[in-house]
């Protein structure tokens, strides 16, 4: 079960999120803030697994409330959920050590899976803020980037296993190792996923 804090000073938006994740499966809001600093006293306190942060808090941004629980809790992740599309503002948190960074007109969906890949441990920037932060390196070896490339045209094992020189059982070994990288959940989540950031 990921546990989630939610943080927010509006309380319709605090309501709405909450009740958005917990009607998903695994995920279990335990708790809410609407400041910074009693965001840092709810984490500290529950221990969450992920921290969804607005930027415009009272008494203490939610940059520097990524920051602190960065330092303080690093079992806690911080995904961002803000209005503010500005690449300084994303380059702000990433560097403070928050691990996503998602608009707030994402999808129900989005939000979600936003979370369940920042509790796995992965990263997640919005597509729409794509050219605001540095390029991140490559989990995958070149050969693992080979074979899902020629996956995302379409290829299925049998084609990639002859272009490649490679068997069947190789190539289904090295997308399922790329699919584990990329914490993703299916083949078409991890080709997405190494899309959206530029890897194949």
């Amino acid at each position: 079960m990921i546990e989630v804090l939610v943080v927010d000073d509006h309380d319709v938006v605090r309501s709405g999120l909450t009740a958005l994740l917990s009607a998903e499966i695994g995920i279990d809001v335990v708790g809410q803030a609407a400041d910074g600093p009693a965001a840092l006293d709810a984490a500290e306190r529950l221990r969450p697994d992920v921290a969804l942060l607005d930027i415009d808090l009272p008494g203490l941004d939610g940059i520097a409330v990524a920051a602190a629980l960065a330092e303080r809790l690093p079992g806690c992740r911080a995904l961002m959920l803000t209005a503010l599309d500005r690449p300084g503002h994303l380059r702000r948190a990433l560097d403070a050590g928050a691990a996503g960074y998602l608009l707030k007109s994402a999808t129900p969906a989005q939000t979600a899976d936003a979370v369940r890949r920042i509790a796995a441990g992965g990263r997640v920037v919005d597509p729409r803020m794509r050219g605001g932060e540095r390029s991140a390196p490559s989990p995958l070896t070149g050969r693992e980037t080979e074979v899902l490339r020629l996956a995302a045209a379409g290829a299925h094992s049998r084609e990639i296993a002859a272009d490649l020189f490679l068997s069947v059982g190789t190539v289904r070994n090295r997308l399922s190792s790329a699919v584990g990288k990329l914490h993703a959940r299916t083949l078409v989540d991890a080709v997405r996923i190494a899309q959206g950031q530029g890897w194949v």
